[in-house]
């Protein structure tokens, strides 16, 4: 009887370290996968939101800007015109 317990307490250990194993193997793919992934993104030079946001504003107040120097410009080509 001594023999099975011995046994199946070999096996324990086995799996115990086998899974020890694998989660520091996981780890280490995680470690590995998450630095390129940060080194992708940085390479892509992506554009903060705050940035973003002002440009996006400023193109916005050109756009207003350039509608309001249309509308002059034909008043003035109608007087003009006149």
């Amino acid at each position: 009887m001594q023999t099975q317990s011995q046994f199946f307490d070999e096996i324990a250990k086995m799996m115990t370290e086998a899974a020890g194993a694998a989660d520091g193997v996981r780890r280490e793919a995680e470690t590995a996968m998450r630095s390129q992934l940060q080194r992708l993104i940085a390479d892509m030079e992506f554009v903060p939101r705050e940035e973003f946001d002002a440009v996006k504003e400023m193109a916005q107040l050109a756009r207003e800007e350039n509608e309001t120097l249309k509308a002059r410009i034909a008043a003035l080509e109608e007087k003009l015109g006149a």
